[in-house]
C-alpha cells in the first residue's frame, strides 16, 4: 500500500537541492499525494513549515531524503521514538544506504506513489556511555582523535574478555555499518540481513588483532584504560565525546529497527557491485 503522506528532508548545502525540493514537490503532487517539509528544507526552498525532523516523521508515514547517506544518518539519529521508513535519493553518486540518483527522481516518485518500493529492515545500536543512551545505524567508533599515538580500549563480548586493543581505535560496527569506515579499516562486508556485529581494530599494534564477528544479540563493553591521551566516542560520525579513563562503552542491538526503503530492482549485491567496482576479471 503506497504511503499517505510524505514527509521531505534535504542537505540543504547540496548544490542545486532547491530545484530538486521544487521538483520533487511538484511531482509528488501529480499523484495527489500529502507532502510535508521539515523546516530548513522548506526554508532553502521558498517555502514555510515549523517541523523538525521528529515532528515531521510523527506525521508522516515515509520520509524521503535528499542528500547521502551521511544526510541518513543524520536523520535516522534524531528520530528516537519516530522511527519511520526513510527512502533516499542520492544527491550526487549512488551510495550504500541511497537507492536511487537524483537524476532518477520522477521514477522514485512514481515507484513510491504507486507502492512498488521494497524494505530492508536495518538493525541499530543502542550505545550507552556514561549514563547517556544514544541510537546509532553504523557504527561506534573509540578513536584516538588527533593524537598521533595509539591507545588502549580493553573490550569484552558478554562479559568475556576479548582482549586489550592497542590500536589508533576501535570500530564496531552494524551490518549496515560493515561498507563505511569498518570496510577501510579492512573489516570484511555484511549483508544486512547477516545478523552479527563486527569488531574492527584501526591500525592496531599487534599485527594478530583482527576484526571478529559476534552475534547482534551480544554484548559488547569496551573499557578505556588509556591513562595518557584522550580517547574520544563516536556514532555515526556525529560530534565526538571525551571518554576518561576507566570510562566504558556499552554496545547492544537496539529494540528498534530502521525500514530502509529501497526500489524493487536495486539489491544490496548490485549496490556493492557498483559502488566497489567489482566488474569481473578481463582474464
Amino acid at each position: 500500500m503506497p504511503p499517505k503522506t510524505i514527509g521531505l528532508i534535504a542537505h540543504t548545502g547540496k548544490h542545486g537541492v532547491a530545484e530538486l525540493i521544487g521538483a520533487v514537490v511538484e511531482e509528488f503532487s501529480r499523484f495527489s499525494m500529502s507532502i510535508l517539509l521539515e523546516k530548513e528544507t522548506a526554508k532553502i526552498a521558498g517555502k514555510k513549515s515549523d517541523c523538525s525532523i521528529p515532528q515531521l516523521a510523527a506525521k508522516s508515514d515515509l520520509l524521503v531524503v535528499l542528500g547521502g547517506d551521511g544526510t541518513i544518518l543524520h536523520v535516522a539519529g534524531q528520530l528516537g521514538d519516530a522511527m519511520k521508513p526513510i527512502f533516499g535519493i542520492n544527491v550526487g553518486s549512488l551510495g550504500f544506504l541511497t537507492c536511487v540518483s537524483s537524476a532518477d527522481y520522477r521514477k522514485a516518485v512514481e515507484s513510491i506513489a504507486k507502492g512498488r518500493i521494497a524494505f530492508s529492515e536495518r538493525t541499530l545500536l543502542d550505545v550507552t556511555a556514561g549514563g547517556k543512551t544514544s541510537i546509532g545505524l553504523n557504527d561506534v567508533v573509540l578513536s584516538r582523535g588527533e593524537v598521533s599515538r595509539l591507545v588502549r580500549l580493553r573490550t569484552s563480548v558478554n562479559g568475556e574478555a576479548l582482549t586489550e586493543f592497542n590500536a589508533d581505535g576501535l570500530i564496531i560496527a552494524t551490518p549496515t555499518g560493515s561498507t563505511a569506515y569498518s570496510l577501510s579499516a579492512g573489516g570484511p562486508i555484511m549483508t544486512p540481513d547477516s545478523g552479527v556485529f563486527v569488531i574492527t581494530p584501526i591500525c592496531p599494534h599487534v599485527l594478530t588483532n583482527r576484526s571478529i564477528i559476534v552475534g547482534e544479540d551480544s554484548s559488547i563493553e569496551v573499557e578505556v584504560t588509556e591513562r595518557d591521551y584522550p580517547v574520544f566516542l563516536t556514532v555515526d560520525g556525529r560530534d565526538p565525546v571525551r571518554m576518561d579513563v576507566g570510562s566504558v562503552v556499552t554496545i547492544r542491538k537496539a529494540k528498534r529497527t530502521l525500514s530502509l526503503a529501497v526500489m524493487p530492482d536495486v539489491s544490496f549485491f548490485n549496490v556493492v557491485r557498483q559502488k566497489l567496482k567489482w566488474s569481473g576479471s578481463n582474464l
